[in-house]
């Protein structure tokens, strides 16, 4: 597999996926979607000193599965009042999925390898209580952008069924999930590690570049992916999940990679409600019941 870079990665905007505002409450319904019912900040570990949460946000009918968004832009995972997310949420919501916004140690202090293992752990949290939040385990997606696509496909491609020796029984529980969905993701991190003003989340040790890249884990048991990107990228080139999409194919894996024509790192206009559709179709396809 040739070795990917990302053009110009200097470039990369240092941006939060969601706006920061104040929040107070514990569990609450939203005043303008009273019908959607918010746990906001469940704690799945700790690090640091600080908790790591993620809010779940529940249809009035919820259908049983649950799709898990990973808040992340360049590895930045900022904090929002879980009401704004509804309206991002609302196409998954109204087809009854639980959505699940997952956030991770953020960029700068945390690095690609430290996002991984929280990803990984907020997993095996919402397994380990699928049961009292009525969650079918076996039915859990994932879904993330840029940043955020490199965290879902880690999920995807590299899940485990937990530690059995640990004394945590968290940790002793699997962090596989049922479908992934990538927007325009880093696939390849290797030769991209080291110290960088614009991503400080790439300064890690270069023995793990691929440890937290997922085209290395493509194998035989992995779940269905989608792969959206824009063929105009500058930020994250196509060829990322192009050669993602190749590897998965050749060991006749099930993989669906949509180019989005004229898009760079984003999708706007017609081309968001298309890729929104085809992110719902995937997800009811994949998590049925």
């Amino acid at each position: 597999m040739p070795l990917l870079s990302i053009s110009n990665a200097k470039s990369i905007p240092l941006f939060s996926v969601l706006a920061y505002l104040v929040f107070i409450g514990t569990c609450v319904r939203s005043e303008t979607h009273p019908e959607i019912s918010i746990q906001p900040d469940v704690v799945y570990g700790h690090k640091a000193g600080m908790a790591l949460t993620y809010d779940v946000l529940a249809p009035v009918e919820p259908n049983g599965a649950a799709v898990l968004f990973i808040v992340s832009g360049g590895w930045y995972s900022s904090w929002a009042p879980p009401e704004v997310m509804i309206g991002m949420f609302q196409f998954l919501l109204d087809e009854g999925f639980k959505v699940i916004a997952v956030r991770h140690g953020s960029s700068p202090r945390f690095k690609v390898p430290e996002a991984v293992a929280d990803v990984r752990r907020a997993v095996r949290h919402i397994r380990f209580n699928a049961k009292q939040n009525k969650i079918n385990p076996d039915r859990i997606g994932v879904w993330g952008q840029s940043a955020g696509g490199q965290l879902s496909l880690m999920l995807g491609l590299a899940g485990d069924d937990g530690d059995e020796n640990s004394e945590d029984p968290v940790e002793r529980t699997s962090n596989r999930v049922a479908a992934t969905v990538a927007y325009y993701p880093l696939t390849d991190l290797r030769g991209l590690s080291g110290p960088n003003e614009r991503v400080p989340a790439f300064d890690f040790n270069a023995e793990e570049e691929p440890n937290v890249s997922p085209i290395v884990f493509v194998s035989e048991d992995d779940p269905p992916v989608l792969l959206v990107h824009g063929d105009e990228d500058s930020v994250v080139p196509i060829e990322h999940s192009q050669n993602l999409h190749q590897a998965m194919q050749e060991m006749s894996l099930e993989v669906k990679f949509v180019t989005i024509e004229g898009a760079g790192h984003s999708f706007d206009g017609e081309d968001f409600f298309k890729v929104r559709n085809l992110t719902k179709e995937f997800f009811l396809t994949h998590l049925a019941d």
